[in-house]
């Protein structure tokens, strides 16, 4: 066996609680953009935990607590229904981004539950998980992460973009990476998909029969968000407190308010693309063809949508990526990203109690 070799289980949890993300990913440790992602999975969250994550924000200290445990003894039933599944054999440690509950960084908080004790008892492995507290600690945003794998397994790409429960770009400026929340884009779609009986909007075809408001995509534009630098990132408090209330306020269709939203992602993220720009699209959005060819309209930009393993596993790929660096005590958080005091290697590592 290669001794460069490591393997490891990446999972991932979004915000727009499509499900969880496992990939059973091969890293060559000389040459990391060598990696092989040999299985991935999307398991579907029951209707009782997506209303468990969605009501979470609301819970005591002690409510999280419970549900932290609780999280981590589903990822450890999931993990080992994969490692079942796949017959897997070799596994170094496994990486999870757990599920984000509270984000909040501006007042030094973010809560991702899925207790990294729990994950590996119930699997009988090596778990790093919670990368994003340290980053807060240090002052940081704590997000977005997954820039430093778009620095060490993407650079072909001028730009990588990722559109899921919120967008977020990514990219090398003057010697250093830069990458940014850019606005909210499933986690706001889904919701009126539901409305109308649909998990999402298939390709953005019902988007794309809705009818545009103009007024109120202005008003969206106005938003302050748009006018800060980066750092910064976003949360779902900012969408229940920004977003939601203006589209209700409009008492219109949800097709109409879809059309609307979807039109208004296209704006924003053509505002942040410059010209001819060689961009990388990954995340459930990349497939909303209307959405895409909406951006194209709005910028004249080669948008690169992968084959679907990369699009929907690209996150749990970096997850496992952002533990291998870890493992090795390397930077997997970039202080020019997230807004930290310095560039740190953030994890908390836990080892199955015998």
């Amino acid at each position: 066996m290669n001794i460069s070799e490591v393997f490891i289980i990446g999972l991932m949890s979004g915000t727009s609680l499509d499900g969880i993300d496992l990939v059973y990913v091969k890293f060559d440790k000389e040459n990391y953009q060598n990696f092989d992602i040999i299985h991935s999975k999307t398991v579907s969250y029951s209707e009782k935990w997506k209303a468990i994550l969605q009501d979470a924000i609301h819970f005591s200290s002690d409510g999280l607590s419970i549900l932290d445990v609780d999280y981590g003894k589903l990822l450890g039933k999931e993990i080992t229904a994969f490692v079942d599944e796949f017959q897997i054999e070799k596994i170094d440690f496994i990486a999870s981004h757990g599920h984000t509950v509270l984000h909040q960084p501006e007042n030094g908080i973010t809560l991702q539950v899925g207790d990294g004790q729990t994950i590996a008892d119930a699997t009988g492995q090596k778990v790093i998980c919670d990368f994003r507290t340290q980053d807060v600690d240090l002052g940081g945003q704590g997000a977005p992460l997954v820039p430093i794998g778009d620095e060490l397994l993407f650079s072909d790409y001028d730009y990588c973009l990722n559109l899921g429960g919120f967008s977020n770009i990514s990219f090398h400026e003057d010697g250093k990476r830069i990458a940014y929340d850019v606005c909210p884009v499933n986690i706001v779609l889904n919701k009126y998909a539901k409305e109308l009986g649909f998990e999402y909007d298939d390709k953005g075809q019902i988007a794309a029969n809705g009818t545009y408001l103009m007024q109120l995509e202005s008003d969206l534009r106005l938003l302050d968000y748009y006018q800060q630098k980066p750092p910064k990132s976003l949360g779902l408090e900012w969408v229940q407190k920004e977003i939601f209330p203006r589209l209700e306020s409009e008492k219109r269709k949800p097709e109409d308010l879809l059309r609307t939203f979807t039109d208004h992602v296209a704006w924003a993220l053509a505002e942040v693309l410059p010209k001819n720009a060689r961009v990388l699209v990954t995340g459930g959005g990349a497939f909303n063809e209307y959405l895409i060819n909406k951006v194209k309209e709005e910028k004249e930009v080669d948008l690169i949508v992968p084959g679907q393993q990369l699009i929907n596993f690209k996150e749990a790929l970096i997850f496992a990526f952002l533990g291998l660096l870890k493992s090795e005590d390397k930077v997997n958080c970039l202080s020019s990203v997230t807004g930290a005091s310095k560039d740190h290697s953030s994890g908390e590592v836990f080892y199955p109690k015998l």
